[in-house]
């Protein structure tokens, strides 16, 4: 069913309602209208890594650590993964009656706000600090949840538009003031590409202003996203966000005025209660029933989209899809893609043969928490790296453990003394031919407002620092002598400097499914060869950035970052040795491509991310650095070459002005063709230099 048929049909079955009954339709828990036969709908349904919050379903890794595989076939197939058990659960659940929240098909993901300062709770849902990856990845996200068959197969949403990435504690008053050049250039052109692209059915506006305008009641994104790229699906706020209007900040007066100053401006779906008010608008002569009418047609087309009135080619995915065997697989696919390299001495891989006993400590070695970032679903089973570890060697090898250290807190148990697991740790350490140290945060520390208690101001960070207990446990361990492995998880830059400068080797694990530790343990033992890359920008500290409410771009990530940064962007180690040989460019701006041969000198097999990056000669409107244009993920046996296209879309050839404008970028573009980006620090890390190449047009 295409989009005209499926709004004549809303149009037809909203137009026998009441202006009551539309009304009813405009929140997230839409009851039932049992004279027309339309049951009750939940439109709140989670989904960035997986369905989320509805019981068993396959928890892939986090949005940062899919990010990171800069692999758009894989996300595709996570997100065709997740509307497949969406469709399983909804099919199995409505029959019996069961229409609550979190089981529906309307699914508020991806999440593709620009990960722009590292302290952001929240920045794990995204893909990373990267405009065009991020849109990339997002497109791919989209395309795989809303599937390709005659009805969709779930309804994505691309939130939180826009301009939206902390401070949490002040996301109900802030009002987010961005340049015209960075609303085009980095926070706007990923909502795009879903718009655009991908065919995004449903957008999630942010709870913050941008330029004095709440961003669920502002003209001016309205016109960008309605107007300007042509968007034809619905409208949903974010959880509560109307009400902040009146109560914090304070562009109107009352919770009447609110829903009124919302839905005239294009707020079809209220996620929250303050819709309740928009009959009381109505009577008072604030709202029109046309502008209720539109409403109620745009979110009755999505339902017919989706089938669930006239039947879906869906209907028949059983219940026993929900974490399917094949899916396990997948996520398994994806932990292993996701997993970023960033120091190896030469310790890593293991080899079995050479080791007698491993010790595993850190409060995250057999932590479920450390595996599932936020926005999850329940596992039937959570391979811990311990666990992965333990399972991966058998009786081969003897494993000792020690947790090390409580996550955050001075001591594991309450009458103990301070430190009270720093003796066993040491103990595990001096018994132990090689030390697998997991360390990193949760989501009880990283997340959210509201939405975790941890031991931070609302879900940011507040510093780089691991917690105190976790430093003094890399400084015990430092101390022994013994071969230590880092193995980080976290979904945001954390400072590395102490593990760079003492340990042998660095995996950043992000939060990585429940198939994370059999992921960790195949990579460890060198079975698969890291090829994840960061999807942000490592820091050395916070001083060279700007202040956490400053939204300038001016000194953030990559693009624009003055100093060095302690691991780049786009950078991440294998076990085999990849570098670009040759790069030849054909074509005009509008249908650009390299012709890319790419070797592996190395002695393993492994998968690698060849990268594109420009700078335009010409102009001074460009970004600071070179800018990533082109990615594709490449598969190459040792002593391996291939020789592959990559297409270069013809907007990397445009820069943004100051007044927002997207202006040819001129005649002379460098374009530089490797496995990182082209900066000093990346070339110094990896030993290998992408190569230039000078394009004329």
């Amino acid at each position: 069913m295409n989009r005209e048929e499926a709004k004549k049909k809303a149009e037809a079955l909203v137009a026998q309602m009441t202006v009551e009954e539309k009304a009813s339709q405009l929140k997230y828990d839409a009851p039932a209208i049992k004279r027309l036969g339309i049951p009750a709908y939940n439109w709140w349904g989670e989904a960035i890594h997986g369905v989320a919050r509805a019981g068993q379903a396959t928890v892939f890794p986090q949005a940062i650590g899919l990010g990171a595989t800069f692999d758009t076939e894989l996300i595709e197939q996570v997100a065709d993964a997740a509307a497949t058990e969406a469709r399983a659960k909804y099919n199995a659940f409505s029959r019996l009656g069961d229409r609550d929240i979190y089981k529906g098909l309307t699914m508020w993901a991806p999440n593709v706000n620009i990960f722009r300062d590292p302290r952001w709770g929240r920045g794990h849902e995204t893909y990373g600090e990267d405009p065009y990856l991020t849109g990339s990845m997002g497109a791919a996200f989209v395309r795989g949840l809303q599937g390709s068959g005659k009805t969709m197969k779930a309804a994505a949403c691309a939130k939180h538009f826009a301009v939206h990435s902390g401070p949490e504690a002040l996301r109900h008053e802030f009002d987010a003031q961005a340049t015209k050049k960075d609303m085009e250039e980095t926070y706007l052109p990923a909502f795009e590409a879903l718009v655009k692209e991908a065919g995004v059915e449903a957008v999630m506006g942010a709870y913050n202003r941008v330029i004095g305008e709440p961003c669920c009641a502002s003209p001016a994104l309205q016109e960008k996203l309605r107007g300007e790229w042509g968007f034809q699906g619905h409208f949903v706020s974010d959880c509560w966000a109307i009400k902040d209007f009146h109560e914090h900040h304070m562009v109107t007066s009352t919770a009447k005025e609110s829903a009124a100053l919302a839905v005239n401006n294009g707020c079809d779906l209220n996620c929250g209660n303050t819709y309740l008010h928009i009959l009381k608008a109505y009577q008072d002569g604030l709202v029109t029933e046309e502008t209720i009418t539109q409403a109620a047609v745009r979110l009755f087309t999505t339902r017919f989209l989706l089938g669930l009135f006239d039947g879906s080619e869906y209907d028949s995915i059983p219940y026993t899809e929900v974490e399917s065997p094949k899916h396990l697989r997948l996520a398994q696919q994806a932990a292993l893609e996701s997993m970023v390299l960033l120091k190896n001495n030469g310790i890593l891989p293991l080899k079995k043969e050479s080791l007698h006993t491993i010790g595993i400590i850190g409060p995250n070695a057999d932590s479920r928490a450390s595996l599932v970032g936020n926005y999850h679903g329940t596992a039937s089973r959570y391979r811990t790296l311990q666990e992965g570890v333990q399972d991966y060697v058998g009786e081969d090898i003897r494993v000792l453990t020690s947790r090390g250290c409580h996550l955050f807190k001075d001591r594991e148990e309450n009458l103990a003394q301070a430190g009270d697991r720093l003796s066993e740790a040491l103990s595990v350490a001096a018994n132990s031919d090689v030390v697998l140290l997991c360390l990193g945060l949760d989501e009880s520390m990283e997340g959210e407002q509201g939405d975790t208690g941890n031991s931070y101001a609302s879900g940011d960070k507040q510093d780089l620092l691991l917690p105190a207990v976790q430093r003094e446990l890399m400084e015990c361990l430092a101390k022994t002598g013994k071969p230590v492995i880092l193995c980080m998880f976290s979904g945001s830059d954390l400072d590395l400097s102490f593990a760079r400068d003492h340990f042998d080797a660095i995996l950043q694990m992000w939060y990585p499914g429940c198939e994370g530790g059999r992921a960790a343990a195949r990579i460890l033992f060198g079975e698969v060869s890291p090829s994840g890359k960061l999807p942000l920008t490592f820091y050395e500290s916070l001083d060279e950035l700007p202040a956490f409410t400053d939204y300038s771009m001016k000194g953030r990530t990559y693009r624009y970052l003055e100093g060095t940064a302690q691991y780049p962007f786009g950078y991440g180690l294998t076990y085999g040795s990849v570098s670009v040989t040759e790069a030849k460019a054909a074509g005009t701006k509008a249908d650009f491509h390299l012709e890319v041969t790419a070797k592996n000198t190395g002695k393993m097999d492994t998968g690698e991310v060849i990268q594109v990056y420009l700078s335009g000669q010409d102009t001074a409107c460009g970004t600071r650095n070179p800018s990533l244009c082109a990615f594709t993920r490449i598969f190459l046996k040792a002593g391996e070459t291939k020789t592959f296209t990559i297409s270069v879309p013809k907007k990397a050839f445009t820069v943004v002005d100051e007044e927002g404008r997207r202006i040819d970028g001129g005649n002379h573009f460098r374009l530089y063709v490797g496995c990182s980006q082209p900066d000093a620090k990346s070339v110094e890390l990896t030993g290998i230099a992408p190569l230039i190449l000078s394009v004329a047009f």
